[in-house]
């Protein structure tokens, strides 16, 4: 299958989701979801393995076991690419985001190591200036209030040091081409012009230790 863009009806499938997080309407709509939501996105992350690596799709069954909310379906799918980039798919519309969002205790120590020193840090400031150039939010995930334990609070990055995350972001509601190829172009255009993010974190985080 060439992907195509998502059809109209996986926005509104995500719509009635949101209004009906049951088994009995998903159930009901489980063809539109196959045919609709899931098929494009699997030719999609087929198409940009070449470039971006191998897709990977979340289960659309949302954990509750510690969660008051029991509502039994995600009402967005969501895939990654193993070098780098987060496609998003929801009622909303479309987003793609690049980087590391939320880091491992390990990530975060080489982060702050990486930004506080002088070269490498000054190097990331750069880079986000140049994403940012292009039109594309550079966004760190859940700040501290102040710079980390070891750090003093008047580093001249102590804004950077406060990051939990740093990843790009870019959405869109739902428009016309969204339903054509178009869309991928998009997603493409977005990951090419994030890549020196992605690649400064590879090159100074890198992985967890403590993945499998």
């Amino acid at each position: 299958m060439e992907f195509a863009g998502w059809p109209e009806r996986a926005f509104t499938f995500y719509e009635g989701l949101e209004a009906d997080n049951s088994k009995a309407y998903w159930t009901a709509k489980r063809a539109i979801y196959d045919a609709d939501v899931l098929a494009p996105m699997e030719a999609l992350l087929g198409e940009l393995s070449g470039e971006f690596g191998d897709g990977r799709l979340f289960r659309p069954y949302r954990d509750v076991r510690f969660s008051a909310d029991k509502s039994p379906y995600k009402t967005a799918m969501g895939a990654t690419l193993s070098k780098g980039g987060y496609i998003h798919l929801s009622a909303d519309g479309l987003g793609v985001a690049v980087g590391y969002h939320m880091m491992a205790p390990d990530q975060l120590v080489r982060y702050r190591q990486a930004v506080a020193e002088e070269v490498t840090g000054e190097q990331l400031r750069r880079v986000i200036a140049q994403v940012e150039g292009r039109g594309i939010d550079v966004v760190g995930e859940e700040p501290l209030k102040t710079a980390p334990r070891g750090f003093s609070k008047d580093h001249p990055r102590a804004d950077l040091l406060r990051n939990k995350g740093l990843i790009t972001w870019q959405e869109w509601p739902v428009e016309p081409w969204m339903h054509t190829a178009k869309a991928k172009d998009r997603i493409v255009r977005h990951l090419r012009a994030a890549q020196p993010l992605q690649a400064w974190l590879d090159d100074h985080v890198g992985r967890s230790d403590r993945s499998g």
